[in-house]
């Protein structure tokens, strides 16, 4: 079966650790995926706001699962986006606020929000994934549609917190892993893969005729979905073990090594 779908995460695959990639290739590549009517899609934890600004060129030509699936741009027109309830927000931000040691930004539809007393460090940080980031003296003020959070902690502490967050959010959140310590809490089933399947539906595709490159726990349902399933050299073990392919690390081109051989119709795209 033909491809005529192919999508990225971001971090740690479609962009090397300096947050670059490879931009006169990729954009070749992509004038040759527009002839031939494949799809680009760009799957990813960040904020909507911070992707677009990596394809300046091309940002309306393509298409976008942020915020983990709980946002879906298609050809720059909004498709789609998750909301909690206000209790389920109030829920969620005094769960997190029981640890003073916590920092967190709260995601929505309008911009991204952080404590005005959070360390510079960590808002500096967080900044670069959220390129708009309103402080706030309060989070349980803000008036907007959230769909999401995220932290941001030493990778030895993660697995207590998610064990933690797994049972008091129990049926509100889930927490995700999506690499260099960041936790995202996304709201059951709104993960990549169901953003992914919103724009196929829309375009009339199956899973069959899919790419997906990924590396974090973040990926896995988005590499359960599609046919073409690739982890990244630099994925994790639980990554790998569930891509049936693999390619070259972040730092190697890895995912356009992917592209290219879609568009040379090379292994395993020539069956």
């Amino acid at each position: 079966m033909t491809v005529k779908v192919i999508v990225t995460d971001m971090d740690g695959t479609f962009l090397n650790d300096a947050k670059q990639y490879s931009r006169e290739r990729f954009l070749a590549q992509f004038q040759q995926l527009q002839q031939r009517g494949i799809e680009f899609v760009v799957a990813s934890g960040n904020q909507y706001y911070q992707l677009i600004s990596f394809f300046p060129e091309i940002r309306d030509r393509i298409s976008f699962v942020a915020e983990n699936g709980a946002l879906v741009y298609q050809h720059g027109q909004e498709l789609f986006h998750g909301e909690l309830t206000r209790h389920e927000s109030q829920v969620v931000i005094g769960e997190l606020l029981k640890d003073p040691q916590l920092n967190f930004v709260a995601c929505g539809l309008e911009s991204a929000y952080v404590s005005d007393k959070a360390p510079e460090a960590f808002v500096h940080l967080m900044s670069k994934h959220y390129h708009r980031l309103k402080p706030i003296a309060d989070y349980q003020q803000i008036d907007d549609k959230i769909f999401k959070f995220s932290l941001n902690l030493p990778d030895s502490e993660i697995p207590q917190l998610i064990d933690a967050l797994h049972v008091s959010l129990d049926g509100i959140m889930k927490p995700v892993t999506s690499g260099f310590g960041f936790v995202d809490l996304i709201i059951p089933g709104l993960h990549k893969a169901n953003g992914i399947s919103r724009l196929l539906k829309n375009w009339q595709l199956s899973p069959q005729e899919c790419v997906g490159i990924g590396d974090s726990g973040n990926d896995a349902e988005m590499l359960k979905l599609v046919k073409y399933s690739f982890a990244m050299a630099n994925a994790a073990d639980s990554i790998k073990a569930i891509a049936r392919y693999q390619t070259d690390d972040n730092n190697h081109d890895g995912a356009l090594n992917v592209i290219q051989a879609v568009l040379d119709n090379a292994s395993p795209f020539d069956a």
